[in-house]
């Protein structure tokens, strides 16, 4: 995953220069139609009842050399009462709605969800590693 300019700068400046960074209470995952970049840029999904959808993740562990952590569960979102079109990203956010991009990757395979689809990602897919 491509890390925010938003967390990049707070993760800095709380490592660095002591300035207090608060973690999100909770982390929600979003879907986009488009790149939502490390700018925070992106078209996210709306309507036909999207809606962010929590996500809790292991502890951190080294893999490959890279300190790692996975989403622990299966993330469902609701079924799609209308077509949310071609999702080609996600992201992790800092809230259900609005809040700040965190971290955000392209899918593998980019998926078009129509009416009646029930996106799902199943544990360990959603993936976030640090270079050590």
């Amino acid at each position: 995953m491509q890390i925010s300019n938003y967390l990049s700068a707070a993760l800095l400046n709380a490592a660095v220069r002591n300035t207090a960074w608060t973690p999100p209470a909770a982390v929600y995952l979003a879907l986009y139609t488009s790149d939502p970049t490390a700018a925070d840029t992106g078209t996210e999904v709306s309507g036909g009842a999207y809606a962010r959808q929590t996500v809790a993740f292991v502890a951190p562990s080294v893999i490959s050399g890279k300190q790692t952590v996975s989403n622990s569960g299966v993330v469902s979102f609701p079924v799609a009462t209308a077509d949310w079109g071609l999702v080609t990203h996600v992201g992790l956010r800092s809230a259900a709605t609005g809040g700040n991009l965190l971290w955000s990757m392209a899918l593998t395979n980019p998926r078009t969800i129509q009416t009646g689809d029930t996106p799902k990602f199943l544990a360990g897919s959603v993936i976030v590693r640090f270079a050590q």
